[in-house]
């Protein structure tokens, strides 16, 4: 684990939020089964020294992506909810720099990167590659690792650090994401 990160690495985690889970309002399948192998990655960033971020979404009543107002989600996330919460089990160290996105009344927000200033504050830290995990890989996780190599960051990925909405999607997405540059990497955090 310790040769997972390099100088000029960052830690993106991706929307671990109780809502999420297994019990919330937007269950990913297995989506609390990746809280263990976070926090092993969590604790080699610490280690060495490599800033870790945290997304998550943070809906106000009515946002654009919900159901009842003609969106494709159910109501998840509410600013201040429980459901909104980092998943409890995350081991979040105090100094994670916390990325919150999908505020806006008039579009949703799936990529951690989208209006939020990420891009400078890694530029800013010296980030040179990301490594993107979290929930959910064929939703916010693709649209963060796209936006990342769009924004120039060199961004690799493990499968065991993410779950998607709809499983039989792993592979197309994956797919996708490695033909616009992301790199596959399988640790031994498994």
């Amino acid at each position: 684990m310790n040769t997972l990160f390099r100088a000029g690495d960052g830690l993106l985690l991706i929307d671990v939020q109780v809502d999420f889970c297994p019990g919330g309002a937007l269950p990913i399948p297995l989506g609390d089964e990746i809280v263990p192998v976070l926090n092993r990655w969590i604790d080699a960033a610490r280690e060495a020294n490599i800033p870790i971020y945290a997304s998550r979404d943070w809906h106000p009543l009515g946002h654009p992506s919900f159901e009842s107002v003609g969106g494709v989600w159910p109501e998840h996330c509410l600013q201040d909810s429980a459901g909104a919460a980092f998943h409890p089990r995350l081991a979040l160290p105090n100094e994670t720099i916390i990325v919150t996105k999908g505020t806006r009344f008039d579009k949703d927000q799936y990529s951690a990167f989208s209006e939020t200033g990420l891009s400078r504050r890694l530029d800013r830290d010296g980030v040179k590659r990301v490594w993107v995990c979290g929930l959910a890989l064929d939703v916010c996780v693709r649209a963060s690792a796209l936006d990342a190599r769009r924004h120039g960051f060199a961004v690799a990925l493990d499968p065991i650090g993410s779950r998607a909405v709809e499983p039989s999607r792993t592979d197309a997405v994956m797919d996708e994401l490695e033909r616009a540059g992301v790199v596959v990497e399988r640790t031994e955090a498994a």
